[in-house]
């Protein structure tokens, strides 16, 4: 489903390492910065997501989860070309501790794979999304499907030295 809409990042390079000031290793909430180009004319909504699907399989099976929700924004106006370092916009939704806030990469060093991915998702809908501040991942990933038109990636990786 990925057309012309791009995600992008000047503090790392797809599938790059995310630099340590975004992490739990410097400021846990401090998001880095995106850029977004190419949403289609049609959509009236975006979504993004982060998470990160390498978390140790204790936790998945402890949590019954099969990836820790870091970031959760939607009914972000399409017209938004970019979120600045720190910044937020639209609707947050809760990260998996419940949170409505960017939540660092804290990947467990005890655990391997001990680099994870952040997945950066963004979805462009040709809906607003009918759900209060708080709303779950799942949620909104069930809200979207319907609605998606066009979604596309960035990849961002750490490692806890």
């Amino acid at each position: 489903m990925h057309k012309g809409m791009k995600l992008t990042s000047t503090a790392f390079e797809h599938n790059g390492m995310m630099p340590t000031k975004y992490t739990c290793d410097g400021d846990r909430e401090l998001s880095p910065p995106l850029s977004i180009s190419g949403v289609p004319e049609t959509a009236k909504s975006l979504v993004l997501i982060m998470d990160d699907p390498d978390i140790p399989e204790v936790f998945k099976k402890s949590h019954g989860i099969s990836a820790f929700d870091h970031w959760t924004l939607f009914n972000i106006s399409p017209e938004t070309r970019g979120i600045p370092e720190g910044g937020t916009v639209g609707t947050p939704g809760a990260t998996t501790r419940g949170e409505l806030k960017y939540v660092g990469p804290c990947p467990p060093p005890e655990y391997e794979p001990s680099t994870h991915r952040y997945f950066f998702r963004l979805y462009a809908l040709s809906a607003p999304l009918d759900l209060p501040a708080g709303a779950t991942k799942e949620q909104v990933l069930d809200a979207l499907a319907p609605v998606t038109l066009e979604e596309t990636e960035l990849i961002g990786r750490y490692s806890r030295k």
